[in-house]
């Protein structure tokens, strides 16, 4: 089992380790902030969800138009007609806190990035917090999509509480775990190979792959271990940047053809040799700590996910034009020099075919 830990990282407190979510409520300030949620999550940990002053239920779709909605219900929540709050939340919160003045995600990636994007467009001090139930990583980045008609100028935020539990963060069904691991192993994969690489990151990176690709070793997965690997992964992205792997799958993703997950595990293979090509020094090293080919690993973990191809997802050579033309069109290409251009993006979502 791996160690817990709390761990100040600037302006934001992480707390990592079994038994974290027990004291959830304490380390997000008390009762009474507002909850984002899924119903899968909010089930698992019934008291995060007894503790605040509202909440509300996240379905599928895409993060601007979800954080829009998500807006507007904390903007009624933290208004005059919000029913004044118990004592005993009052005895948490800190003083000045209103119940808009903290957006707890309780869930996924799709979660946490619209609590951010929730937090990031009230502004004034609000802060976003994460407790995670998939190793998507979005709970130690910055990067995410604004609500609907908020200016792109906004400042983002990052997570100022973090609340890891392995139980919870390594939590999903095999399949999906397997794909959210391989999510979670495109940010140690890529985080080396972009042009705001550095030695702390890559540090961060290397120990979080050898972490995720370890964890599958056994008859059962190591769910603390891909937990911190998760973790690390997502610090070490948020550091660096993204580039080429993340444009592709995040194309897919937000086009509706397939999952996050998906999207990544599917095309990690594929991505890593486009990598190799920029950075063979980088992806070098990074097989020398796996032991392995960082693209064998990644296509050796692809088969526990129940899905090699994109077509077994469901998505057809017709649907690929658009995604070229989509993810040529993202700044971020520029991040993993030279940039690809639209030949090359077509064939490796020709290759994941």
């Amino acid at each position: 089992m791996v160690r817990g830990f709390a761990w100040r990282d600037g302006e934001r407190l992480i707390r990592f380790g079994r038994g974290a979510a027990a004291d959830a409520v304490e380390a997000l300030g008390g009762p009474g902030y507002l909850l984002l949620t899924t119903s899968r999550a909010g089930a698992v940990l019934p008291a995060v969800a007894e503790a605040a002053a509202g909440v509300r239920l996240v379905p599928a779709g895409g993060v601007p138009e979800l954080a829009a909605e998500a807006l507007e219900w904390a903007r009624r929540a933290g208004g005059p007609e919000m029913p004044a709050l118990a004592t005993a939340a009052h005895s948490w919160a800190r003083p000045h806190d209103g119940p808009s003045e903290r957006i707890v995600a309780l869930g996924g990636g799709r979660v946490i990035d619209v609590a951010k994007a929730v937090a990031a467009a009230l502004g004034g001090g609000t802060r976003a917090m994460a407790i995670p139930t998939t190793l998507s990583g979005a709970e130690l980045t910055s990067g995410h999509r604004h609500a609907a008609g908020v200016d792109e100028a906004t400042p983002r935020v990052r997570c100022a509480v973090v609340v890891s539990d392995p139980a919870l963060a390594a939590s999903q069904p095999a399949e999906q775990l397997a794909a959210s691991a391989l999510n979670a192993l495109g940010h140690a994969v890529e985080a080396p190979c972009t042009v705001g690489a550095n030695p702390v990151a890559t540090l961060a990176a290397h120990e979080a792959a050898q972490l995720l690709v370890r964890a599958f070793g056994g008859a059962e997965p190591d769910r603390d271990a891909l937990a911190l690997g998760a973790l690390l992964a997502g610090y070490a992205l948020d550091s660096a940047g993204f580039g080429l792997h993340h444009v592709l799958a995040q194309t897919l993703a937000r086009g509706g053809l397939v999952t996050h997950g998906q999207a990544n595990a599917v095309l990690l293979p594929h991505t890593i040799a486009a990598l190799a090509r920029r950075f063979g020094d980088r992806i070098a090293a990074l097989a020398e700590r796996l032991g392995e080919d960082p693209a064998a690993a990644a296509t050796r973990l692809r088969t526990l996910t129940g899905a090699t191809r994109l077509r077994e997802l469901g998505v057809g050579a017709d649907a690929l034009e658009r995604c070229v033309e989509a993810a040529a069109a993202r700044p971020q290409l520029d991040a993993t020099p030279p940039r690809p251009q639209d030949d090359e993006l077509r064939a490796i979502y020709a290759g994941a075919l």
